[in-house]
């Protein structure tokens, strides 16, 4: 089924990725850890701006970059300078940005996603490097604020804006890509997604067919949208009001908006700059950086890569793609699965894996280190050997995530071990006693009874029977009526 994108929606995103493993920022030696730090801590005469002082590139953060760029199946430019981003914002002590313009590091790559309508290529125009600013805080909100203050310990941070081509057609293919690319990102171990600021996105969207004709659509830019959940939302309030103003014959602009997440609205922050607008020109305290050798370098240090692993996976293991696409999604949890595997069937590894304890660190949004392969292996083993059933087997996964402790002190402390078969046997006459018109219904064919019967074993059994055995033991004992 192809989708046919009835309102044109045209999606381009701007990805800021800091580069936070680096240690240090990008022009100076202060340190990328500021998370938990008191305000302004983080800091040196450099990240500050202040007068005389000179930018040491961070040999470091060239090298992330290049990694980002080869996951994106990227050209990487040879020669590139650093230019100076003029805008006049209290959070860039100096006036500018330092970035670079028309010559960026990385281009012309893409990444595949699931789209709508299957697997889909979003173009990747250009990536390039450069410096954060600092971080304002607004008292009230940013429309009403009757003051702010600036912390500078984000000031410096290395970035690398990713930019894609607008091949994005809805909010949800949108979140996919933010997914895939921070999927890839923590695979390269170039920056840790949990700290603060480490990942915020700009979306450009257009509206260009209304009433089934196709227009010429203003693209609207919303600005740093800090989660993957909020881009999703703010693109989906942004189509409709865009979709509102052309219904009511309005005009729209191109201009930069603000997401508030408490409101779930965009309002406007100002009309879109153009490139002219900040100035660009050569930083001329940095001299023009060449790569050099350097690529092939980095490219032999490349892990395997989320798609790569899903293929592997899918022909070593066996399992299914639907598993092996949730299994690669984060490093740790692939290393998690391939450590189950590695001592029973992978499929019942993927299985449980896949389907039960990510779905419960889901829920729970703990990470992949609050369960470990030991304590999976003790359940599936003691699922495989009817001590337990699969229904226990998840409760003790839960308990493990709530509580704590290990898998067969649950068991004992929860009185989860299965019942013996000949009570089995006994609450299956007494199910079959106790219900004479399912029966009936059984014998003149009617299959749902018999999972009625079954279902109040179970019941009888409070959960501690091995469903199939169960199932056994009643056609059994129909059998004999």
């Amino acid at each position: 089924m192809v989708y046919e994108n009835p309102d044109g929606i045209m999606i381009g995103l701007e990805i800021h990725v800091q580069l936070n493993k680096a240690n240090t920022k990008m022009f100076c030696g202060c340190t990328t850890d500021y998370t938990d730090k008191e305000a302004n801590t983080c800091v040196c005469p450099g990240c500050m701006a202040l007068p005389g002082t000179t930018p040491v590139l961070n040999e470091k953060t060239v090298d992330g970059a290049i990694k980002i760029g080869l996951a994106l199946n990227a050209e990487i430019e040879n020669e590139t300078d650093f230019f100076l981003k003029n805008y006049f914002y209290p959070d860039i002590g100096n006036g500018y940005q330092v970035t670079q313009f028309d010559k960026p590091i990385i281009k012309n790559g893409h990444i595949m996603i699931e789209g709508e309508d299957g697997e889909l290529k979003i173009r990747i125009k250009r990536a390039h490097m450069e410096n954060d600013p600092g971080k304002m805080a607004h008292f009230g909100s940013i429309e009403k604020s009757t003051g702010s203050i600036i912390d500078f310990n984000r000031s410096g941070m290395p970035l690398v804006e990713i930019v894609t081509e607008p091949d994005i057609r809805s909010s949800k293919e949108a979140r996919r890509f933010l997914d895939k690319l921070r999927s890839i990102l923590e695979y390269l171990d170039v920056f840790d997604g949990s700290r603060e600021g480490a990942m915020k996105a700009d979306a450009n969207i257009s509206v260009n067919i209304f009433n089934g004709k196709r227009i010429e659509g203003t693209r609207v830019e919303i600005k740093n949208i800090s989660s993957h959940k909020a881009v999703e939302k703010a693109i989906n309030y942004e189509i409709m009001r865009q979709k509102d103003f052309l219904r009511k014959n309005k005009p729209l602009v191109q201009e930069t908006r603000h997401y508030d997440e408490d409101r779930n609205v965009t309002v406007s922050l100002r009309v879109k700059e153009t490139a002219d607008d900040y100035r660009y020109f050569p930083d001329f305290d940095l001299v023009p950086m060449v790569v050099g050798g350097r690529v092939e370098g980095i490219r032999a240090t490349l892990p395997e890569l989320p798609d790569a692993k899903r293929e592997r996976f899918v022909k070593t293991y066996g399992i299914s793609d639907a598993h092996a696409k949730s299994l690669v999604t984060e490093r740790a949890f692939a290393d998690l699965f391939e450590n189950v595997a590695a001592a029973v069937d992978p499929k019942i590894a993927a299985s449980w894996t896949a389907d039960i304890v990510k779905g419960e660190l889901n829920y729970r949004d703990m990470p992949v280190t609050s369960v470990s392969a030991e304590d999976i292996l003790a359940v599936i083993g003691m699922v495989s050997k009817k001590e337990i059933s699969e229904e226990s087997g998840v409760l003790v996964i839960r308990t493990l995530l709530d509580e704590g402790g290990k898998p067969t002190e649950i068991v004992s402390a929860k009185g989860l071990a299965m019942v013996a078969d000949d009570f089995i046997v006994t609450a299956a006459k007494e199910a079959i006693a106790e219900s004479p018109d399912a029966v009936a219904d059984y014998k003149a064919g009617t299959e749902k009874a018999l999972n009625f019967i079954v279902g109040k074993v179970m019941q009888k059994a409070k959960g501690k029977a091995d469903a199939r055995l169960a199932r056994e033991m009643v056609l059994k004992e129909l059998e004999k009526m």
